[in-house]
């Protein structure tokens, strides 16, 4: 069985409608990455062990009430990022055993241009009048330069 992944990127060409909504994303997908890294540091700190599921599940069931805005972007910008800083952890005690020190760093607004992930379950693509367009939850379609190939 081939594991495989195919893949190719397309660049978008946002309004500024989506460049704000893309912003607000890569904001919240930045505070929740953060915010489980504080988390994790904490309780590493206090001799408790805690998987990136239970920090997880810790960020949802207070985020309608400490972080409202996160629910006018798409669910993936909360979610993946606990899954990529369980990636980092795991990168880290790898890289220890070879001697290395690699421990996840936060998230700076000021390093990077952002990013988020869309789950391919709710991705759509729209052609009209000969141009592509991506469909984003809670925003709508975007531009794409190219149409998929």
């Amino acid at each position: 069985m081939s594991t495989d992944k195919i893949s190719h990127k397309i660049e978008l060409k946002p309004n500024d409608k989506a460049k704000t909504y893309f912003k607000k994303a890569f904001g919240c997908a930045r505070l929740a990455y953060n915010w489980g890294l504080a988390c994790w540091k904490e309780c590493y700190e206090k001799g408790e062990k805690k998987t990136y599921f239970e920090i997880k599940e810790e960020f949802n069931s207070i985020k309608k009430e400490q972080f409202p805005f996160v629910y006018e972007v798409s669910k993936y910008a909360t979610q993946q990022p606990f899954i990529y800083l369980n990636l980092a952890f795991k990168k880290f005690f790898r890289d220890l055993k070879r001697g290395e020190v690699s421990y996840p760093k936060f998230k700076k607004k000021k390093d990077n241009f952002g990013s988020f992930y869309l789950g391919g379950d709710i991705v759509k693509f729209e052609v009209k009048n000969d141009k592509a367009y991506l469909k984003v939850p809670n925003l709508g379609l975007v531009k794409m330069r190219e149409p998929l190939r």
